[in-house]
């Protein structure tokens, strides 16, 4: 395999209403607010001296808009236009039973039985990876994501990047994201100088190297994280 690295702008989702009201939307459909809308054209604007060799989001109206709204920026710059691929695998952390809920309420009922009250104590005492496990063992219906059904899904998505015959080493690549997926790869590939106390900003941009030719635990250095 040729080794091919590319760098992939990950700018997360402008505000939606679910943000505003502090609820957990991983698989969710909330729509942008008109913070949000301003939150996707400015990091349009952050962006347009860039071209974009693919562009890539989950399938969510908050995604896709955001998405939307940076490429018709980026094309009015001058830029050619790629296809945008909306796919499930760029999702959210699914929280199942807890989707749509006041995320304190949520991760009370996660941490609660563990001694932890919020997300991040459980964070602090337990790791991140602690926090998907704990949803999904408290979820009465179980179909909150684990840690590792996560991880496969987000792999699928690295994938579905890499295997894309249009790419070239060296190609800059769009791909809307989510909050707590930005914070996750952080938490997986940063190093100590991270602020990890919350969540990236919305409309947010964060810079990743991806090797394609490495397995993913070794493909991704962030180069910037939430600026």
């Amino acid at each position: 395999m040729v080794i091919m690295i590319l760098h992939l702008h990950l700018v997360r989702h402008g505000q939606t209403y679910f943000n505003r009201y502090n609820r957990l939307q991983g698989w969710s459909n909330s729509p942008l607010t008109e913070s949000g809308i301003a939150d996707a054209a400015r990091a349009g604007e952050r962006l347009k001296g860039l071209t974009f060799a693919a562009a890539y989001c989950s399938d969510t109206t908050r995604a896709q808009q955001t998405a939307e709204t940076i490429l018709d920026i980026n094309e009015q710059a001058g830029n050619a236009r790629p296809e945008l691929i909306a796919d499930m695998h760029f999702r959210e952390q699914f929280y199942g039973y807890y989707e749509g809920l006041d995320m304190s309420m949520a991760w009370y009922a996660a941490g609660a039985p563990h001694g932890a009250k919020t997300y991040n104590e459980i964070v602090k005492r337990f790791g991140l990876a602690a926090s998907r496990d704990f949803l999904k063992e408290a979820d009465p219906f179980h179909d909150a994501e684990s840690d590792q059904e996560y991880w496969e899904r987000v792999e699928g998505a690295f994938r579905l990047i890499a295997t894309n015959p249009h790419l070239r080493d060296g190609d800059d690549v769009l791909q809307i994201s989510h909050g707590n997926t930005l914070l996750s790869l952080a938490h997986r590939f940063g190093g100590p100088d991270l602020d990890l106390s919350e969540r990236p900003a919305n409309g947010s941009v964060t810079v990743i190297e991806y090797d394609t030719d490495k397995p993913f635990a070794d493909a991704v250095t962030i180069m910037s994280y939430g600026k």
